[in-house]
């Protein structure tokens, strides 16, 4: 069975059933601007509930909440494989699947399923940065502009034909938490817009170029500590990629330190690599390996609260002179 809505000039639009899988937040604006916009969306596949916070309680994904919330049926396989697994799906007897930042490779056999294919919506602007981390590679990258494809995927890593796309500006404020939000609501804009025109047989799926295609690996844990040996463009692009999380460190007597409100700063004396030269309204000044200087305005030292580093230099000072691990 399909929706139909009435378009902005009177035009009927058709929304498929569909089944939609998702898990963290960055999927949470797509749910919800396909039930807004009338989408049958009969079921939400998402992660298992995992442990969670001190006391390592199981706690369910944001889609499944948001879900529950909606009274759409939810559906929780440890992992999409199997005939049993895909037939239960199938069994709602959909058109098409949507995929948002499920945490899932999903075999040819479950992508296969659908008359309408599995969509999915992807944080690049495709081939660029395929893969896990897009977000945290453009900024650590230094673009200027990163943006959202739909696509349909295959059995390759995003290397499906490409339904649409919308650029994004990366501004130089932005860290992952802020982009992260950006490209969720155009994400779920860009759906919207995509799914009718795609049932109804109004876009022409546009195959990649591979031989221009770059790539976003998942993050290791030893790129979160700061080389204080690399240009301060560098280093404050790390700081923004992992602002909020998992946050960018230095060492300092052992103790892991996060960096937060990072930015360039004017500094026109000396200074060595990660040298303390000061502290300014804006936060502690340090050099990098290019001898040029950087603010960072909020810490965080393992055990405590983020503060400002005002509040953070009164209990744990850091005079000029100060060199940083």
């Amino acid at each position: 069975m399909e929706k139909e809505t009435q378009g902005g000039e009177g035009i009927k639009t058709r929304l498929p059933d569909l089944v939609f899988l998702g898990t963290p937040e960055f999927a949470l604006p797509s749910l919800k601007a396909l039930i807004e916009a009338g989408a049958p969306v009969r079921l939400v596949v998402t992660q298992p509930d995992r442990p969670s916070g001190r006391g390592r309680k199981l706690s369910p994904s944001p889609v499944k909440n948001l879900a529950t919330e909606l009274g759409i049926p939810v559906f929780q396989p440890e992992r999409i494989r199997g005939t049993q697994i895909i037939d239960e799906i199938k069994s709602y007897g959909v058109e098409c699947a949507v995929v948002v930042a499920f945490g899932q490779i999903l075999p040819r056999e479950f992508l296969d399923s659908f008359a309408l294919g599995t969509l999915n919506v992807h944080a690049s602007l495709l081939p660029r940065y395929r893969g896990a981390a897009p977000i945290h590679r453009a900024i650590l990258s230094g673009d200027y502009t990163t943006g959202i494809s739909i696509m349909l995927l295959d059995a390759g890593m995003d290397t499906g034909p490409v339904l649409s796309q919308k650029e994004v500006e990366i501004s130089v404020e932005d860290t992952f938490g802020t982009l992260h939000d950006k490209l969720s609501i155009t994400g779920a804009e860009l759906l919207s817009e995509t799914l009718p025109a795609w049932a109804a047989g109004e876009i022409r799926p546009q195959i990649q170029d591979g031989s221009i295609a770059t790539y976003a690996p998942p993050l290791g844990k030893e790129e979160f500590r700061i080389d204080w040996k690399l240009p301060a463009k560098d280093i404050i692009n790390k700081v923004r990629a992992f602002d909020p999380w998992p946050g960018a460190y230095f060492l300092l007597d052992e103790k892991r330190i996060k960096c937060f409100m990072v930015s360039s700063f004017p500094w026109t004396g000396s200074g060595g690599e990660g040298e303390v030269v000061g502290v300014a309204k804006s936060g502690i000044i340090i050099t990098g390996g290019d001898r040029k200087a950087l603010s960072i305005g909020e810490l965080q030292m393992e055990g405590q609260r983020r503060m400002s580093a005002d509040e953070f230099v009164r209990g744990r000072p850091l005079p000029a002179g100060t060199f940083l691990g």
